[in-house]
């Protein structure tokens, strides 16, 4: 065989190695990303995973209106998550400040400020986000599902409080649905499910 031929052979094998392992590495991303999905959404949600720096990027683009993410592989335990697309200025905006330092409820706090100058786009509600998480939980490469994890499931339903909805300010028992931060912009209704 002409060495010219050789290398050609040997240059396409390699592309086609390493496409079938970006492939491959994409489909265990999907899987975890919707993993927090309802089956019926699954398929049409956009993905969006982490990069080694820390940001993100698009896995696959999405046609129903539901986003979903991939776990953080630099966090300890498994969360994945999946929301309405009106949110996603929202997340994003959170992991931003996340990454220059901000807790959790710091960047709500921060997130408000600006949903409140009209400098961040915000739900008018109700919207979604679905939430599969475990301090134990792990994904199974050979069967692209997650184990040892449960969903929670917040409902954003800007300023809406128990006189509104008729729903609690307080669980009521395991897996009761209740309002967190009532009457305000944050306000959304928690449901746990109790041990799944």
């Amino acid at each position: 065989m002409p060495r010219s031929l050789l290398l050609v052979s040997v240059l396409v094998l390699t592309l086609s190695t390493s496409a079938c392992a970006q492939n491959a590495q994409n489909d265990h991303l999907i899987n975890q990303a919707v993993s927090a999905a309802p089956d019926t959404l699954k398929a049409g949600a956009k993905v969006l995973s982490y990069k080694d720096d820390g940001t993100f990027q698009t896995v696959r683009e999405g046609s129903n209106g539901l986003v979903c993410t991939a776990d953080d592989p630099n966090r300890e335990g498994f969360e994945a998550a999946c929301f309405h697309r009106e949110m996603e200025a929202y997340v994003a905006r959170g992991r931003e400040l996340r990454a220059d330092g901000m807790t959790g409820r710091e960047t709500v706090a921060k997130r408000g400020e600006e949903i409140e100058a009209g400098t961040l786009s915000y739900t008018d509600g109700p919207a979604m986000q679905y939430i599969r998480f475990g301090d134990e939980a792990v994904y199974d490469e050979a069967t692209g599902e997650v184990l040892n994890s449960r969903l929670r499931f917040v409902i954003y339903t800007p300023y809406s409080t128990p006189e509104t909805t008729g729903i609690s300010p307080a669980p009521l028992g395991p897996g009761a649905p209740w309002i967190m931060d009532s009457g305000t912009w944050h306000a959304h209704i928690m449901v746990t499910p109790p041990g799944q």
